[in-house]
C-alpha cells in the first residue's frame, strides 16, 4: 500500500508541481511545445505505469460488493469518454489540456462549443466510471482521485487563463444547448466522434490482455 500511496502522490505532483511552480512555461520557452510534450508525456506514461502496476500489488480492501449493475457503468461512461478525448486532443485549447498550441479556433470551434474542457471531462468520466465498477480501496481512491483531480483542474486551469489575459475562448461553450451543438458541429467533428468510438473498441479489446481483466463477461 505505501509503493501505491507513493506512486500516486508523484503521478499527482507531476501533473500539479509544472504548471504550479512554472516550471513548464519555462520549460517550453527553452526547449519548445513539442519537445516539451514529448517529454512530458513520457514521464506521465511512465508514472501511470508504475501507478498501475502498484495498485494491482496492493492489498485488496473491499469497500462494496461489484456486481453487474455497476460494472456496466463503464459501458455507458467510456463511448463519450472516448469521443470527447478523440474530439479534443487536436484542438488548440488555451483554457484546458491540449496538445496544440495557439488560441482556439473561433469560427470552427468543434468540441469547444459543447465544452471548455473536453480531454479533462473524459478522464472524469473515466476515473469516476471505474472507480463505481471496482469498489475496492485502491481502485476508488485511484480512479476517483483521477475524475477529482480533473473536475478540480477545470477551475484551476481557467483562472490561470484568466490571469493570463487569455480570455477569448470563454464565449465558445456558452449560450444554449442546441446552438451550441449546432457550432459544434462538422465534418471533422463526425470523423473525430468516430475515431473516439474506434478507440473504445481497441481499449475494450486490449483490456483483458493488458489489465487481466474482460469487462465484456458482465455483459
Amino acid at each position: 500500500m505505501l509503493e501505491f500511496a507513493l506512486a500516486f502522490a508523484l503521478f499527482l505532483a507531476a501533473h500539479v508541481a509544472p504548471a504550479a511552480t512554472g516550471l513548464r512555461a519555462a520549460a517550453v520557452a527553452r526547449v519548445g511545445r513539442r519537445a516539451w510534450v514529448i517529454g512530458y508525456s513520457a514521464l506521465s506514461t511512465g508514472l501511470l505505469v508504475w501507478l498501475v502496476s502498484a495498485a494491482v500489488r496492493a492489498p485488496y480492501v473491499e469497500l462494496w460488493a461489484p456486481g453487474r449493475a455497476l460494472a456496466l457503468v463503464p459501458f455507458a461512461a467510456m463511448p463519450l469518454a472516448c469521443v470527447l478525448l478523440a474530439a479534443g486532443a487536436g484542438r488548440a485549447n488555451p483554457l484546458s489540456v491540449s496538445f496544440r498550441g495557439g488560441p482556439a479556433d473561433a469560427a470552427r470551434p468543434g468540441v469547444l462549443a459543447i465544452t471548455r474542457h473536453p480531454i479533462l471531462w473524459a478522464f472524469a468520466l473515466w476515473g469516476g466510471s471505474h472507480a463505481a465498477a471496482n469498489g475496492d480501496l485502491v481502485s476508488v481512491a485511484m480512479f476517483g482521485g483521477f475524475a477529482v483531480f480533473a473536475l478540480v483542474g477545470m477551475r484551476g486551469l481557467e483562472r490561470r487563463a484568466r490571469r493570463r489575459g487569455e480570455t477569448a475562448g470563454f464565449g465558445l461553450a456558452q449560450g444554449p444547448l442546441g446552438a451550441r451543438l449546432r457550432r459544434a458541429a462538422s465534418w471533422r467533428l463526425a470523423g473525430e466522434a468516430a475515431l473516439g468510438l474506434v478507440l473504445f473498441l481497441v481499449l475494450l479489446a486490449l483490456h483483458g490482455p493488458a489489465v487481466g481483466v474482460d469487462p465484456t463477461a458482465w455483459l
